[in-house]
């Protein structure tokens, strides 16, 4: 079977993630939000320096699969520089994505909106959606802190 350009780019985009993750590391002086998929082992500390509303800063770090790996790199490139509403609602944009729903907005989602084909994979959703839902936790935490 002939491998498609568009599954070909999707491999590279995803390698490329995986290998040399952006973001990766820890914020100094903010809280980190933990998570793990127990399913697979998949592990993350994701922490945000949020300006006001404004999303100023992210950094992610742990263990993970190829697809974890690369939708949390591609995911702190997505959010940084919005406000904790346009990352919500990338996140949500994300999570309905990655379940199959398809919509315009996607396109929003930036390099992440190459993970749509997850949908495919029931197995790796939660892989793919961790990082998404660190950052939910880490806005919660921060509208409770305010």
């Amino acid at each position: 079977m002939a491998i498609s350009r568009l599954d070909s780019l999707y491999m590279a985009v995803v390698s490329d993630h995986s290998k040399n993750p952006h973001h990766h590391g820890f914020l100094e002086g903010v809280e980190q939000v933990q998570l793990n998929n127990p399913t697979c082992g998949d592990v993350i500390s994701l922490s945000v320096k949020f300006d006001g509303n404004l999303i100023s800063d992210i950094a992610f770090a742990g263990d993970g699969c190829t697809i974890s790996t690369a939708s949390s790199s591609m995911m702190t490139d997505a959010v940084i520089g919005k406000t904790k509403e346009e990352a919500l609602e990338l996140a949500e944009i994300f999570s309905k994505m990655v379940q199959g729903e398809k919509s315009p907005e996607q396109k929003s989602l930036g390099e992440a909106s190459l993970l749509a084909g997850v949908s495919k994979f029931p197995q790796r959703i939660k892989c793919s959606t961790l990082a998404w839902n660190a950052l939910k936790k880490s806005i919660e935490r921060s509208e409770e802190t305010s």
